[in-house]
């Protein structure tokens, strides 16, 4: 094996991260969170040819697959979201009509892969601390590293788009950004909470509602249920992956036709 120093290692990292980081300060789509629903509508848009960031404040993207349900590392999938998984070539296999289980390892991994292989830049330990808006529309988004964020006083960094989306799961982090400084003030969004438990209901909502909430903010995943009330499903996890799929369709239309 050829001979190597560590500082050679150091910098190319430090290199190639640069290139990287440098090259999505300004995006076509920036996507705040790497669970089921960002993955999917990142690798779908970067398919498009949009430029793509992805930002996730964990060291592993993926979002709640990983665990299944109550850490058993297996998922279930509606007959629907089968294209997705077998275009991406993960299996799936069936358990009951309508109904089938995915490996969360398998589906975690290929989901990443698939984005990252697509063209989508992948900032994962960055997490969000605001917005960037002009002009009464979502610009981009502020952003520090998870370690930072929170704990010292050190400024964060902006990276801009022409529509952000907020895959943030649960959290839904951007939204609840804007919606705290008002911004929905004479909107149902304003007052809206995540509901309980219902899988079919909550799996239908997260794809029906799945769209844009404000000037520049699209919501995809379990964001949308935080902006309409909508019930929270567990592991099941068709929703989110044509979820993904039904925003990364709505944003490059919305582009194609602001570009054009």
């Amino acid at each position: 094996m050829r001979e190597f120093s560590e500082t050679q290692i150091t910098r190319l990292i430090v290199d190639s991260y640069h290139e990287k980081l440098v090259s999505r300060i300004v995006n076509d789509v920036i996507i705040v969170g790497g669970g089921p629903a960002g993955l999917v509508a990142g690798f779908y848009l970067a398919e498009q040819g949009f430029k793509v960031a992805l930002v996730e404040k964990r060291l592993s993207p993926g979002g709640g697959i990983w665990g299944g349900g109550m850490g058993m590392n297996e998922v279930v999938f509606q007959e629907e979201a089968l294209p997705i998984l077998r275009e991406v070539g993960i299996r799936a296999e069936l358990r009951q009509e309508g109904l089938y289980t995915v490996d969360a390892v398998e589906l975690a991994a290929g989901l990443c892969f698939k984005a990252v292989q697509a063209g989508v830049a992948i900032l994962n330990l960055v997490t969000l601390e605001d917005v960037s808006v002009h002009g009464e529309r979502i610009t981009g988004v502020v952003v520090n590293r998870t370690g930072i964020s929170g704990v010292m006083h050190v400024d964060p960094l902006t990276l801009s788009a022409k529509a952000v989306l907020d895959a943030t799961g649960h959290e839904a982090a951007v939204l609840q950004t804007i919606r705290r400084r008002g911004f929905f003030r004479d909107s149902p969004v304003a007052g809206a909470i995540e509901g309980p438990m219902n899988a079919s209901a909550g799996e239908e909502v997260v794809v029906q509602q799945a769209g844009e909430v404000y000037p520049g903010l699209w919501l995809a995943g379990m964001s949308v249920c935080s902006a309409c009330s909508g019930s929270r499903m567990g592991p099941i996890f068709g929703g989110m992956l044509l979820s993904g799929k039904r925003v990364a369709e709505l944003i490059g239309k919305a582009l194609s036709e602001t570009d054009g």
